[in-house]
């Protein structure tokens, strides 16, 4: 097992404070225009990717969304 943290008193020397050092929350923001449709699967195919969703933390929808990203990119090239 790991050693347990010692913690002390000493002085820190010198701290300095760094500005912009992280993204603000609207650079992390995907920018990815989205479009809502309507679309009826079949249930093995709906079940296959819930099955694969609860396997790898994420939405199920998210993972069709990107299968069709991946397609399109690979395909909008020909």
């Amino acid at each position: 097992m790991n050693k347990p943290i010692r913690y002390t008193d000493e002085p820190l020397g010198a701290i300095r404070v760094v500005p912009g050092f992280l993204p603000s929350p609207e650079q992390l923001v995907l920018k990815n225009e989205q479009t809502k449709v309507t679309i009826s699967l079949s249930s093995k195919s709906v079940d296959f990717f819930k099955e694969a969703a609860r396997k790898h933390p994420m939405q199920y929808q998210e993972m069709i969304r990107q299968l069709l990203d991946e397609y399109v990119a690979r395909h909008k090239s020909l």
